[in-house]
């Protein structure tokens, strides 16, 4: 069974006429956050291939977990699926003592949608103005900075974690219910930094609702060059890049799960979803099925060490 991630479960046969009824993409998280943004985009790109609509559900709690458990637990019919961030698929079970499911045997993989930059911010009432600026603050000023995330195991989460190792500093984790309502207290200055991906960070940044100081990947990001990396601001080797993946019930029917993979296919290939995602910074997907279930177990082990380095944990 633990092998039915990365390879998909055999199973019989499904009617023709698939899908008859409406789509429900579930996101283990609030409105308004990138995951959110992601998952609405590839809906209605969806609907257009399968010829149902395709609802959007939000269903929080517990740095995802909530949301997922829903899925691991749905009917295995094709017509419930998970869209979510890494932390439900490649961090919890690193994080969290008690998971309500176990993701490499109870979720199917579908396609990974996208991967998107990480930003670096801070409130606009914080007097830094580089990474450097910040680090020598939080090292004046040891357990007085905050940084906010969307949840415990969440990507910005983990970047802070890591952030907060690699640069030798002590900040104070500030774990929400999700993006939208953190970003909404940095901006307001309750919190004073924060890593988020780029699809909900980038109107706060060009808007100047924020302060972006650079981006957590390898590399500057297309639609943020003005903002180096945290790497080649004094932190180097540190990189962390957030990814959304869509999985479905273990025991969906293959044939099912390659209809799934295929309208996917399609709709990550096509020009107009493709423009709708560089406008937020995010990078269409290309692995489907089994190859987008190898990344995954590529990804839990890499996040198992950064979980393990940073000493993170949630309740």
């Amino acid at each position: 069974m633990a092998a039915a991630f990365a390879t998909g479960l055999a199973a019989p046969a499904f009617s023709q006429a698939w899908p008859d009824r409406p789509l429900r993409i579930v996101v283990p998280f609030p409105p308004g956050g990138s995951n959110d943004i992601i998952a609405r985009q590839l809906a209605e790109a969806l609907r257009e291939r399968l010829g149902q609509p395709v609802i959007v559900e939000n269903r929080a709690g517990a740095g995802g977990n909530v949301g997922a458990d829903s899925i691991a637990k749905a009917s295995p019919d094709g017509l419930s699926l998970l869209l979510t961030a890494p932390g439900p698929l490649a961090i919890n079970e690193h994080l969290f003592r008690n998971m309500p499911f176990v993701p490499q045997r109870d979720f199917a993989p579908v396609a990974l949608v996208a991967s998107v930059p990480i930003v670096l911010m801070v409130t606009n009432g914080l007097a830094v103005r580089s990474v450097a600026e910040l680090v020598a603050l939080a090292k004046r000023d040891p357990g007085k900075l905050a940084f906010g995330s969307s949840g415990n195991g969440s990507t910005n989460h983990l970047a802070g974690e890591l952030f907060k190792s690699m640069a030798g500093i002590d900040i104070v984790h500030v774990p929400y219910r999700g993006a939208a309502p953190a970003m909404t207290d940095l901006v307001g200055g309750q919190i004073q930094m924060m890593f988020d991906n780029m699809p909900a960070a980038l109107p706060q940044v060009r808007g100047g609702q924020v302060r972006g100081l650079a981006v957590a990947g390898a590399a500057r990001a297309e639609a943020l060059p003005e903002l180096p990396t945290v790497a080649e601001s004094g932190v180097p080797g540190f990189a962390a890049e957030a990814w959304f993946g869509l999985v479905a019930p273990a025991a969906t029917p293959e044939a099912v799960l390659q209809r799934l993979q295929a309208a996917c296919g399609a709709a990550l290939a096509d020009a107009g979803l493709r423009a709708r995602f560089a406008q937020g910074g995010a990078t269409p997907g290309t692995r489907l099925g089994a190859d987008f279930g190898r990344f995954v177990v590529e990804e839990r082990a890499k996040w198992g060490r950064v979980v393990a380095a940073s000493g993170a944990q949630a309740n």
